[in-house]
């Protein structure tokens, strides 16, 4: 029998997305995205589209299209469970900040919670989906407690890791280089692969639909993640390099990229990379790595995290340095403050470690992104719990208007590549300035010639 009902817990910016495309593609079942937050359910619930909790380009659009037919939005979790047949859990695993493992392992208790809830719930056979980026072996310990606190129901469990990248998500969810599912090798198993294959076979080709056992499912996410970061950090460590040297990255990125052993994405060197998965999955695979005993293993992760980190601290303090050695009392306009362009997800965001470091040497940070919000902004300093919450609503200000933000500003630091900077009317920009105006470009995103001429003193990342 066919799949023609689907529950999702969690609306984050994996499961909402997701199930949001599934019901465009998927008339025929009916999607149902569950969440405790009440808030965030009805934002997804507006009457006005654009107020949806993610920003992606395109995927208002679709929520539109499919929100009240056959996707819906709701916080009654276990009425939702009961009724799905497949039920997909895409709750957060943050790194753990406590006990065993703290700092690398990934805290998986919110998935323990799904488990425990869908095993108290459900009265009929169900496939769970894990959707979540979790540790090798993790649909061991769902099956173990679907089948021990279960009410005689069966539960296969599949592994359905998510590739998209913030920014592109619809794309990449509509046209996907890839849709990978592992499942059990038993009988049970290979029918529970089948019924998730025949949902996405509404839009996915079938050869780009690849199955595997539920272990190599769940490390291929890590692993891919790991090797993307990894690209980042390499270009980054040759950027450094490219200063001291003369060199410039983009051309030696160039030259390098037209290898087709090696291929030119990833290799744009910034202030480092962020979001939700990059650091999370490295640490969490360095974990894995340590807890088998294979040190050497986990050592060559590691430096991927140790690189990204180095180069967000040493943005911050050229800006210290260019600046005289001292930010004290002086402006600094963020351009920027999402991790990457196309997004609002703040989540490990480069410009949050860099305000910081600013911060401590009593800089005065106005900052211009346009998703992200004055109130996120904050949240995220304070979560760093580095100073006092009253201390950063001083020291910081979000700004709605990037020529107001740039006003009087000691220096400019672009810390996301949204693409309207470049647009600007820059000689307007420097007008409003401090003299001498500084610009550093963590994204390398702006013109250095076209910059010079106006009148900066531009720094860009690698040259």
């Amino acid at each position: 029998m066919s799949i023609t009902s689907i529950c999702c817990i969690g609306a984050g910016y994996v499961g909402g997305p997701t199930m949001a495309v599934i019901a465009h593609k998927c008339p025929h079942i009916k999607v149902t995205v569950v969440d405790l937050n009440e808030e965030r359910i009805a934002r997804w619930n507006d009457p006005n589209v654009e107020n949806i909790p993610v920003y992606e380009p395109g995927l208002s659009e679709i929520v539109a299209q499919a929100r009240g037919k056959n996707l819906f939005f709701s916080t009654q979790v276990d009425e939702a469970i009961d009724e799905a047949q497949m039920i997909f859990i895409s709750v957060n695993t943050p790194t753990k900040t406590y006990g065993a493992g703290k700092g690398m392992a990934a805290d998986l208790k919110y998935i323990e919670l799904c488990a425990r809830q869908i095993a108290r719930v459900a009265t009929t056979d169900k496939i769970v989906v894990e959707k979540s980026t979790l540790p090798v072996r993790t649909a061991e310990a769902i099956k173990n407690i679907l089948d021990n606190t279960g009410n005689g129901v069966q539960f296969q469990i599949l592994s359905n890791p998510e590739f998209l990248a913030e920014g592109t998500a619809v794309e990449d969810l509509l046209a996907p280089d890839r849709v990978l599912i592992g499942g059990g090798t038993d009988e049970a198993g290979q029918i529970a692969i089948k019924k998730l294959v025949e949902v996405y076979a509404n839009w996915v080709p079938s050869h780009q639909i690849l199955t595997t056992n539920l272990w190599s499912s769940e490390l291929s996410k890590l692993t891919a993640n790991a090797f993307l970061a990894q690209r980042v950090s390499s270009i980054n460590a040759i950027s450094e390099l490219c200063e001291k040297t003369g060199a410039n990255v983009n051309e030696v990125a160039k030259a390098i990229g037209m290898d087709s052993r090696i291929g030119p994405k990833f290799l744009k060197a910034s202030v480092g990379f962020g979001g939700s998965c990059f650091q999370k999955d490295i640490l969490n695979l360095v974990y894995i790595a340590k807890s088998f005993g294979l040190q050497e293993v986990a050592d060559y992760w590691e430096q991927v995290i140790i690189m990204n980190d180095h180069q967000k601290n040493r943005f911050a303090r050229k800006i210290v340095s260019t600046l005289y050695n001292t930010v004290s009392g002086k402006k600094i306009t963020f351009l920027g403050w999402a991790f990457k362009k196309d997004t609002n997800d703040t989540r490990e965001s480069a410009a949050i470690y860099v305000a910081d470091d600013l911060l401590n040497e009593q800089a005065q940070i106005a900052v211009y992104d346009p998703k992200v919000s004055a109130r996120q902004i904050q949240s995220d300093l304070n979560y760093l719990e580095t100073r006092l919450p009253e201390e950063n609503d001083k020291a910081i200000e979000s700004c709605n208007d990037p020529y107001e933000a740039c006003k009087n500003a000691h220096a400019i630091a672009i810390l996301t590549e949204w693409d309207e900077f470049k647009s600007y009317d820059w000689q307007r920009i420097y007008d409003a300035m401090l003299k001498p105006a500084f610009v550093f470009d963590g994204r390398n995103l702006l013109d250095a010639d076209k910059m010079k001429e106006i009148g900066f003193l531009y720094q860009g990342i690698g040259s």
